[in-house]
């Protein structure tokens, strides 16, 4: 449900999504109620519902936020970098960078990775996120610095390179995110470049 916000209202959304995220992350989805949000900020059950339908809702919101958040931090680190090569690899190290930096929100992202209802939003980011890729292993591919294949696949590659590393890497073992990107870097560049 879009309603316009005042500056206020606009303050209040952002609360309600910041303090759920908080606790989906630390409690769960299923344990987490409405009435625990609520009082996380101090607020009725009525604000909630003002801004939105259900937790469900609040839910798909706080993972499409997130996600556009990663892809900010994304273009922000690419810039107007012209080279392709050097725009994955800054996109590769940004990623890390993000997750390093919003683990609760990868929390959310495993979790509704498990959830049939959460697929939908899932696959809309993964989606978005390949793209994104894949434009910059097209403009190798037309450079001819990258071998003619299929870019959606690579993509794909490499966002569940990226993905497996900050679980197992960042989140499992504690290595630090410069290393573990030092590896995704050359693991993944050196399989587009040869």
């Amino acid at each position: 449900m879009r309603r316009k916000l005042t500056h206020r209202g606009r303050e209040r959304r952002r609360q309600l999504m910041e303090h759920g995220a908080a606790l989906f992350a630390q409690r769960g989805y299923h344990p987490t109620s409405v009435a625990d949000i609520v009082e996380s900020i101090g607020v009725g059950k009525g604000v909630f519902y003002w801004y939105f339908s259900s937790k469900e809702e609040l839910f798909v919101e706080i993972l499409r936020a997130a996600h556009q958040d990663l892809r900010r931090r994304q273009r922000h680190a690419i810039g107007d970098e012209p080279d392709p090569i050097r725009r994955i690899e800054l996109g590769i190290r940004a990623s890390l960078d993000w997750f390093r930096d919003h683990r609760g929100d990868f929390t959310l992202f495993q979790f509704a990775a498990s959830e049939d209802r959460f697929a939908p939003v899932l696959r809309s980011n993964e989606q978005a996120a390949v793209a994104d890729t894949s434009r910059h292993i097209k403009d190798a591919i037309a450079e001819g610095r990258v071998a003619d294949q299929d870019p959606e696949m690579v993509a794909q590659a490499i966002v569940g390179v990226v993905r497996q590393l900050t679980r197992t890497s960042v989140f499992e073992r504690s290595e630090p995110v410069e290393q573990v990107a030092d590896v995704a870097v050359a693991f993944c560049l050196r399989g587009l470049t040869g």
